[in-house]
């Protein structure tokens, strides 16, 4: 069972990220955050457009490796918890690099991530 929730985790975690990245914008109501907006990339002169395109490419890229670890953990892989902290790493510069304090739940997530991960936090996935 724990396996089963672990892994549901995992793959649902990895899954709000493009959810959150590419929602869309209403008309007249401001969103939460611009994904076209980063401080850091700001300071680099990037335009929002391709600041956009660089933050939905990583969300879709954390979601992909989140899946990964999330399939791993079900098959009973030796290799999910370096998945899992890649798409922790991931989701970690995601929101970094396009910082606003919106995402900071999802921050928690991911350094929990990490935090089971270097635990063994279940242990009966190990």
């Amino acid at each position: 069972m724990i396996t089963v929730l672990v892994a549901a985790f995992l793959i649902v975690h990895g899954l709000l990220h493009p959810g959150v990245w590419t929602a869309p914008q209403q008309p007249g109501n401001p969103a939460a955050f611009d994904p076209g907006h980063s401080w850091a990339l700001a300071a680099a002169h990037v335009a929002p457009a391709p600041a956009r395109a660089w933050a939905l490419a990583l969300a879709w890229y954390t979601a992909l490796v989140y899946g990964v670890a999330g399939a791993g953990v079900l098959a009973g892989s030796g290799w999910w918890p370096t998945a899992a902290l890649v798409a922790a790493a991931c989701g970690l510069l995601l929101k970094g690099v396009w910082f606003d304090p919106w995402l900071s739940v999802g921050v928690l997530l991911d350094v929990g991530v990490i935090v089971a991960v270097a635990c063994t936090w279940p242990g009966s996935v190990f």
